[in-house]
């Protein structure tokens, strides 16, 4: 009975404040920042807004990183992220315009040589003074300047690139932007999900074999070809770049692919003429291990939402009211359920919430019987029994008498008046029409359906009078699911009368 559910569980954000905290704290960021505040009138930069190569001895030591060999790209890279988030100001160094926008230099030199200065920008005063929402908004920026960099070409000559002409040849590169940009968002979206799961965020390490993997090898292929283990080898490869690229801006923890697991790959291959080298439990995470960080879930998802993909997360649905709830409940895993209603509890008083939900749960549409399970499960995290009354009120009502009791009952109280024979057949096919439509467990819907009808006897010769409009289709999933032949048989009967009468 279950139509279409989203590919992707709600997922568990930390705050706001604690993700800018972690923006704040991530590595990239905080290089980027303290080049900002270094950045003055005699920060020489080119035409790009790059950092002169003379200026990155310079950088690098303002960064502690002076005896680091790799320090100037470090200090290169943490440059450009200053720049693309607005933490530092490109300037002309005759006249305060845009570099960028200097094309042509003086005396008719080329935009390539000529040189601009550069100030602290506007976005650097965020650091201090801005909002948790606005550190955020530049992380983002700055993840967008690290994904990029990660999607682009890797070459070890430049000279190869150039052409008779003298011009770069892009063509030589055999590089699609769009491709490697999927290819990258699908590995970060398939991480995501192996995080995001029912029962909230997991914080075991993905290696990085099982992630090339999933976007290369198909679902139903069997044993891997020697091809397909081939590409998924130098998929690993070019991940464990893109990650160690992704790392420092805080998105992911990353332990990289080590590099001597790999010379031993290529000489067993050698020798065995084979691709294939014996794997134990130590080796796989010498393979590279991934885990999204808190603030790489909230990254990712960003991302997801700007590409218009439905990727929900928990309490955002504490300021709406009991309809939209109670809808978007029926598309959440159990453990994410609740705790978004606890949060939308949380909000309200008691008694005003339980009347809101009693009547959002009304109605005869496909999706009414789960919103009732629903609100059922969401009464009984009613704090106290100060929604007593409003539940008391829906006593006789034909579509939520039933559950008013059982919640009722759950709590004790007194004076609950014993339900009409035609209530307690409606509940029953209410009840399973919402369990088939929550995708239950084949064990727990069969003992549903043993229990229904051992507890009534003659329960098809009744059931299939009742005006609900699952009737049929629920006596007919009951006559597939119930283990014993002759009540199968009943109910198929049953539901054959039910359509007959319909």
């Amino acid at each position: 009975m279950s139509g279409d559910r989203p590919t992707l569980p709600p997922v568990r954000l930390n705050s706001e404040a604690e993700l800018a905290r972690d923006a704040l704290a991530a590595p990239l960021l905080t290089r980027a920042v303290r080049l900002a505040r270094w950045a003055g009138p005699g920060t020489r930069v080119g035409a790009g807004g790059e950092l002169v190569d003379e200026q990155l001895p310079a950088a690098a030591a303002e960064l502690g990183l002076g005896a680091d060999e790799d320090g100037a790209a470090l200090a290169s890279e943490a440059w450009r992220l200053a720049v693309d988030t607005g933490l530092v100001d490109i300037v002309d160094a005759e006249d305060g315009q845009d570099a960028e926008d200097a094309e042509d230099g003086e005396d008719g030199e080329s935009g390539e040589d000529a040189e601009g200065g550069a100030a602290p920008g506007e976005n650097l005063a965020l650091i201090t003074s801005g909002s948790p929402q606005e550190i955020l908004a530049l992380w983002l920026d700055g993840l967008e300047t690290v994904h990029a960099d990660a999607i682009a070409p890797q070459f070890d000559d430049f000279a190869d690139l150039v052409g008779d002409d003298g011009e770069i040849d892009f063509g030589k590169l055999e590089w699609d932007p769009e491709a490697e940009a999927e290819f990258l968002d699908g590995v970060l979206g398939n991480l995501y999900l192996l995080t995001v799961t029912e029962t909230g965020a997991q914080d075991a390490p993905v290696p990085l074999p099982a992630l090339a993997a999933s976007m290369i090898v198909p679902d139903d292929m069997g044993e891997p070809t020697d091809d397909v283990l081939e590409q998924v080898s130098e998929a690993m490869m070019r991940l464990d770049d893109q990650f160690s690229l992704l790392e420092p801006i805080g998105l992911v923890e990353y332990h990289p692919v080590d590099e001597a697991l790999m010379a031993e790959e290529a000489e067993y291959a050698e020798g065995q003429g084979g691709p294939e080298r014996p794997v134990d439990d130590e080796d796989v995470s010498r393979y590279g291990m991934v885990r999204l960080t808190p603030l790489g879930l909230y990254g990712i998802r960003a991302r997801m939402l700007d590409a218009g993909v439905d990727a929900p997360a928990v309490g955002e649905l504490a300021d709406k009211d009991a309809g939209a709830l109670l809808d978007a409940l029926v598309n959440f895993p159990e453990g994410a359920a609740r705790a978004e209603t606890v949060l939308w509890l949380g909000g309200r008083e008691p008694a005003a919430a339980a009347k809101e939900l009693l009547s959002a749960a009304r109605g005869v549409d496909r999706g009414a019987p789960l919103r009732r399970l629903h609100c059922q499960q969401a009464l009984s995290l009613v704090a106290d029994d100060a929604a007593e009354h409003e539940v008391r009120e829906v006593l006789d009502d034909a579509q939520l008498g039933g559950l008013a009791r059982v919640w009722l009952a759950e709590r004790g109280a007194a004076d609950v008046p014993a339900p009409p024979e035609s209530m307690i057949f409606w509940l029953a096919i209410d009840t399973l029409a919402a369990q088939l439509d929550a995708d239950g467990e084949v064990e727990e819907l069969q003992g549903l359906v043993e229990g229904l009808t051992g507890q009534h006897s003659g329960f098809f010769e009744a059931a299939w009078r009742v005006e609900h409009p699952a009737t049929a289709e629920v006596l007919e999933a009951m006559g597939q699911l119930h283990p014993d032949r002759k009540a199968a048989k009943d109910a198929r009967k049953a539901a054959f009368k039910a359509r007959s009468r319909a």
